[in-house]
């Protein structure tokens, strides 16, 4: 009897706490920690583009003041950057500064991406314009990567560029165009279909010119992102098979690369396990004395 009293009382407690608890909301937002938001007004292209930044754990202690970091940039930004900044919470991945790049201010942000990270114009668009990658990637090479080892303690050696989607394709454009510009790509979800897989053309005319591609490559699609598995207009698995494939038949002198296609994972779901993949694997694997 004496139990079960004490029951009831116990109970009536809890109970009691639970009525007295009261949710309100706070005035504050939710700020990142060590990130700031610059806008560059570019005169080469005509158009304002914010830059999100983050600093990696202990940039600002005094024992890494002369310390440079990886950089990795993200195109993309409202999305790419909210995900690197997760993947990178923990201490043993959060090792670069992360800069992500917006969508142009003012725009939509598809018109944005699908003008700025396809490589050259496909009239079969009608909604959008595209082919400005090419000025896009002056933009970034001549302003953004300044700007960012004017600023901050970026090392010009181990710069990563990571995309998503259009944003994988870029990424495999400027790996065929100006390998040098970045030491590492992280490629997921490569939209290598553009304009009938003319990556795959880019790809033959470089190879008659180059035997080397100097590189850390690591490539990821989901395993679903086919016509079967998630309804896409596109075999994305297939896209991706070719082109690995092709990288590896050539046998470059210099290139690192490393792909998989990720069981499970959708179209939406690839990049974060992707650049948390392939951020581990260039971290333990490539830039060991990090």
């Amino acid at each position: 009897m004496n139990r079960f009293i004490f029951l009831v009382i116990a109970l009536f407690y809890i109970g009691s706490l639970n009525a007295e608890s009261r949710i309100t909301r706070s005035s504050d937002t939710f700020e990142l920690n060590d990130s700031e938001v610059f806008t560059i007004d570019t005169a080469l292209l005509g158009r304002k583009y914010d830059l999100y930044i983050k600093t990696p754990s202990g940039y600002l202690e005094k024992e890494n003041k002369g310390k440079r970091y990886p950089a990795l940039y993200l195109n993309d930004g409202p999305y790419t950057f909210k995900v690197a900044s997760g993947v990178t919470h923990l201490k043993s991945m959060n090792k670069a500064i992360v800069i992500g790049i917006s969508f142009a201010k003012g725009e939509k942000g598809q018109f944005s991406r699908v003008r700025d990270l396809t490589p050259v114009p496909d009239d079969s668009w009608k909604r959008y314009k595209t082919g400005g990658a090419p000025e896009y990637l002056r933009f970034i090479e001549s302003e953004v990567i300044p700007f960012v080892e004017e600023n901050y303690r970026a090392n010009p050696k181990r710069r990563i560029l990571a995309g998503q989607s259009l944003g994988g394709s870029f990424g495999a454009w400027v790996l065929l165009n100006k390998p040098e510009l970045f030491s590492s790509y992280i490629l997921t979800s490569p939209s290598l279909w553009y304009k009938n897989e003319i990556i795959f053309d880019i790809e033959e005319e470089y190879s008659k010119r180059h035997k080397s591609l100097i590189a850390n490559i690591y490539l990821a699609t989901g395993a679903l992102e086919t016509k079967e598995g998630s309804g896409m207009n596109h075999d994305m698995v297939e896209g991706h098979r070719k082109f690995v494939e092709l990288l590896r038949s050539r046998k470059y002198q210099g290139m690192y690369l490393n792909d998989e296609v990720v069981s499970g994972a959708d179209h939406y779901s690839t990049f974060p396990i992707g650049l948390a993949k392939g951020l581990r694997w260039i971290y333990q694997e490539r830039w060991k004395d990090l």
